[in-house]
């Protein structure tokens, strides 16, 4: 991979940067998917298998035959990018600023199997709401950096790149930035990185916005997390009082923590070796997140797509191809020692966003003892785990007015 930037690197700099992909190592991706070797079909007539054979096979012949990765390579170089370096390591990140002087700054976060190709539908609506319905005062200057290890950014050579660590960097890169005002939002490994810039509470960060809220009761995430083996029913096992809407969620986390078998072999990255191999081995990795998401891709690929399109899957994928980060986004998992859905104890203002499809829909009752200063707490009738991608009308809605009150 080739990429171009103006200054050189070792300093606290930021220096422009650009994509430019060698046409030798698009020709070697359709190469490698012609050469797939498929598997026979799956022994059931759905997807609890996985990701289907024909789902797979679809994707497949689209990504070698009809798919054009300089489009979406032209949409990032249409965009402000910059790398700095933060402790060691390269940060590749979009920054655009709103063309309306009272905006306020924001800092965006993905997750796996994201990158910021999540974010790139919602960087007109934040940035420039007046031409997407919106009024000026909700505008904001956006920042939606590569986490370590991910897209563009720099890949750790040794540990300590966690998740405390990236909400450290995050904090020091909207400094070096030049805001002493903001907000941040993530969503999956966005939302743990986010809510630790909340623990920390620097005092230029004014509050946050999850749509993946840590609200569970300790001793609840706890006891859900020890079904994972399936050896244990902590379902028996809750608490009498609870409501049926924290009964609900509890259901939904254990069915999560249930089939996260992918989060714990990712905790052990070198075994995926083959993600570094087989183009159609990563995609088929990336899709099968969660059942929703799942479902959700593979209708878009047989022609359904309700939000996501399958050239938006392929984005994703080939840009975690090209930047061979496969195993690379995998060594978080390893790292992390925080539960995602546990309850951290922030004090500065939060904002919550449910959505139905989301791995768990987080009840506003365990929200409010979560956060002793929730600012903001609605629930949407559509969208899912990948939110800002799948519903960005919705998604930028929904900041637009869960930061309007700290403006």
């Amino acid at each position: 991979m080739a990429v171009k930037t103006k200054t050189r690197p070792g300093t606290t700099e930021i220096r422009p940067f650009s994509v430019d992909i060698p046409q030798a190592d698009l020709d070697d991706l359709k190469r490698r998917i012609a050469a797939t070797r498929w598997p026979e079909k799956e022994t059931v007539d759905d997807q609890s298998q996985g990701p289907q054979l024909a789902t797979m096979q679809a994707l497949a012949r689209r990504w070698e035959k009809d798919y054009d990765w300089r489009r979406v390579e032209a949409r990032l170089n249409a965009l402000p990018q910059f790398m700095t370096e933060i402790d060691g390591l390269d940060i590749h990140f979009i920054h655009v600023r709103s063309k309306h002087e009272d905006a306020l700054p924001l800092i965006v976060t993905h997750g796996w199997p994201g990158s910021v190709i999540e974010q790139l539908k919602i960087i007109g609506p934040l940035t420039d709401p007046t031409a997407h319905g919106g009024n000026a005062s909700d505008a904001f200057h956006l920042v939606i950096p590569s986490m370590p290890g991910y897209g563009f950014s720099g890949k750790p050579s040794m540990p300590g790149w966690d998740p405390q660590h990236i909400a450290t960097a995050w904090i020091e890169l909207m400094k070096r930035l030049g805001y002493s005002r903001y907000v941040a939002q993530g969503g999956d490994w966005g939302a743990l990185i986010t809510e630790l810039m909340g623990v920390q509470a620097p005092p230029e960060l004014i509050g946050i916005h999850t749509n993946m809220p840590g609200v569970y009761p300790p001793a609840i995430d706890a006891l859900l997390q020890s079904g994972i083996t399936g050896a244990n029913s902590p379902l028996d096992s809750l608490p009498s009082n609870l409501s049926d809407e924290e009964r609900r969620a509890c259901e939904r986390a254990d069915f999560f923590w249930k089939h996260s078998g992918y989060a714990i072999e990712m905790g052990r990255p070198q075994t995926l070796t083959g993600l570094a191999d087989s183009p159609v081995a990563l995609a088929a990795y990336m899709l099968d997140h969660d059942a929703a998401s799942l479902k959700l891709i593979s209708e878009s690929i047989a022609g359904q797509p309700r939000g996501i399109t399958p050239d938006d899957v392929l984005d994703n994928v080939t840009l975690y191809w090209l930047t061979n980060t496969g195993v690379s986004s995998a060594r978080l998992y390893a790292e992390n020692q925080l539960s995602f859905f546990a309850v951290k104890g922030i004090t500065i203002p939060v904002a919550v966003s449910v959505f139905p499809d989301e791995l768990y829909e987080a009840p506003q009752s365990w929200a409010e003892q979560a956060y002793s200063n929730l600012v903001y707490y609605n629930k949407l009738d559509v969208g899912g785990h990948f939110a800002a991608w799948e519903q960005p009308k919705i998604f930028s809605e929904e900041l637009r007015t869960a930061f309007r009150s700290l403006r």
